[in-house]
């Protein structure tokens, strides 16, 4: 398959797909995200599949992920699986790999992606596009986007807990 980053993508439409995807949940995310895009999984090969139908995907389609996706956390809750300490446990392990190692590549990784966002953006906004490279360039933006928000979330923390905060604090108003 070409360069695409399928991940990022999925991880900005269906974050916990994404999540599970990467972990011992794999199996079940891969079936629950390609069937919702009308895919029977084939084991071994999800990634393939996965990276051929987002490259392809419409916004029907980004539309049945996403409700694959809130569907898959339900799931999950019932059975009692935390996909956000998952979540919160990659990043640590992550931040934790780049203290011991001193390794610089996230960081140039970062500066990258968040440069080439506002780059792309800069280049649309302000320099006319021939017709023929704007599906390119929106699907180059709408990798970008995706990377900037793992970017955020990676030095910054994401935002569930925060959320999950909001929701106490709403339920205790009400109780």
């Amino acid at each position: 398959m070409s360069d695409f980053d399928f991940k990022a993508l999925l991880g900005t439409v269906a974050p916990a797909l994404a999540t599970a995807f990467g972990g011992p949940l794999a199996g079940m995310a891969a079936k629950a995200g390609l069937s919702a895009l009308g895919l029977d999984p084939e084991p071994g090969n999800e990634e393939e599949q996965f990276a051929t139908a987002m490259a392809t995907a419409t916004p029907a389609d980004m539309l049945k992920l996403k409700q694959a996706d809130h569907q898959f956390r339900l799931d999950m809750e019932q059975i009692g699986v935390d996909l956000e300490k998952i979540a919160a446990t990659d990043r640590a392990s992550a931040r934790q790999r780049e203290i011991q190692t001193g390794d610089n590549a996230p960081k140039v990784l970062a500066v990258v992606v968040v440069s080439g966002f506002f780059a792309t953006l800069g280049s649309i906004a302000f320099v006319a596009i021939p017709e023929a490279a704007q599906a390119p360039v929106n699907i180059l933006l709408g990798a970008l986007t995706a990377m900037l928000t793992q970017v955020g979330n990676y030095y910054f923390g994401s935002s569930a807990g925060s959320a999950r905060k909001t929701e106490m604090l709403k339920a205790g108003d009400n109780g």
